[in-house]
């Protein structure tokens, strides 16, 4: 697979493909595609679970330039790009869960974590996707909720997903460093698979709070819609009310 102005290097197996990038810093665009990881990492350190082969796992590794206080967005910036991808494919109920899940109803599907650091002038983001592309059944019992796979919904050609989601986000970020978030935001709410639905936010703290989804805050933040007023989320965990 060759994609301009990217390198592509491939492993059977690591501990985590951000780990590796972040770790390494590299100057210009890599993408780093692992048969296996065994320490894979969701958003606030969990593990990201799944068998060999079931599976598709990287991290594309990329220098912005845009204001710090933008880059919080970046995780909705690559969801927009993957749901899009992954319908262009076949999966047509490819939706987007705040902030940073890939879901087909309220079945997991895959999941994005970008992580960030300094690098001079600019800002190293690297963007690690998961997506399930066989085993929905296997990985429900063991989860214990509801998973989505690719196989669900045709024929599975890894390497196209691969591709197409890897073209897709790199022109995401070509147009988030351009215009910023806006543009992004307006397609994320189109994705939103919780759109004015009712639901309950997880916070940080251990409280909870409950209201209807009403889109996002420019800065990517979840606006609910509550007894209280609008309110607006930054951080949580987003359940079904």
């Amino acid at each position: 697979m060759k994609i301009a102005g990217l390198e592509v290097r491939r492993v059977e197996r690591c501990g985590s493909t951000n780990s590796v990038l972040l770790a390494e810093a590299p100057a210009s665009p890599v993408l780093l595609v692992a048969g296996e990881q065994t320490a894979g990492r969701g958003r606030r350190g969990r593990r990201w679970v799944g068998a060999p082969g079931d599976g598709l796992a990287f991290s594309l590794a990329r220098r912005i330039r845009r204001p710090l206080r933008e880059l919080a967005a970046l995780s909705l910036v690559a969801g927009v790009a993957a749901a899009r991808a992954l319908r262009s494919l076949g999966v047509a109920r490819a939706a987007l869960k705040w902030p940073n899940d890939l879901v087909v109803g309220d079945a997991k599907l895959g999941g994005i974590l970008v992580e960030t650091r300094a690098a001079g002038r600019a800002t190293l983001a690297v963007f690690g996707i998961g997506i399930n592309l066989h085993g929905a059944e296997t990985l429900s019992r063991r989860l214990r909720r509801h998973v989505a796979s690719v196989d669900q919904f045709g024929e599975v050609d890894a390497e196209s997903i691969l591709l197409g989601v890897v073209t897709a986000l790199a022109a995401a970020i070509d147009a988030f460093e351009a215009e910023g978030f806006e543009p992004a935001r307006r397609d994320w709410e189109t994705l939103h698979a919780h759109a004015g639905r009712r639901v309950k936010v997880r916070l940080a703290n251990g409280r909870s709070v409950t209201g209807i989804a009403a889109g996002l805050d420019r800065d990517g933040a979840l606006s609910l819609r509550t007894r209280g007023g609008l309110r607006s989320i930054r951080s949580g965990t987003v359940r079904t009310a």
